[in-house]
């Protein structure tokens, strides 16, 4: 059996765009996640069967708020809620990416005293995030 050898990601460099600005500086979490639910059916013969649902997919964004820089990513969510626009969240610079249609809702307003205003939100992906690998450049 291989051993297969493991090159651990840490977000640094990550590249973010959400229609068509980057918003990697307003952001510290880029998470993806699928939700799916197990089916299981047991017939008299002892037999069972299980299956699982077609994943749906949701992104979760922690940012930081930002209401005075009229392009910001707080203003984009804000003005933007209810439509549908591409994302691309690349976790290295230079590496594979990740594409996906997401649904824009807003996010909170205000926070704590004496600290960043920090919040995240959740956009519902319409279908999976599509994995866009590197391609390497032509030869000489």
């Amino acid at each position: 059996m291989p051993v297969i050898d493991v090159n651990p990601l840490i977000l640094k460099s990550v590249v973010a765009t959400i229609g068509t600005d980057d918003y990697a500086k307003h952001l510290d979490q880029v998470t993806f996640t699928p939700a799916s639910s197990q089916v299981a059916w047991t017939g008299l013969g002892g037999n069972s069967h299980t299956d699982a649902s077609l994943a749906t997919w949701t992104v979760q964004l922690n940012y930081v708020q930002d209401w005075e820089t009229e392009d910001s990513l707080s203003r984009y969510l804000f003005e933007h809620e209810g439509e549908t626009v591409p994302m691309v969240f690349t976790p290295k610079n230079g590496g594979p990416s990740f594409s996906a249609e997401v649904v824009i809702t807003p996010g909170a307003i205000g926070g704590t005293v004496n600290a960043f205003a920090t919040t995240s939100v959740t956009l519902g992906c319409n279908g999976k995030p599509v994995l866009v690998p590197v391609v390497p450049p032509e030869g000489p």
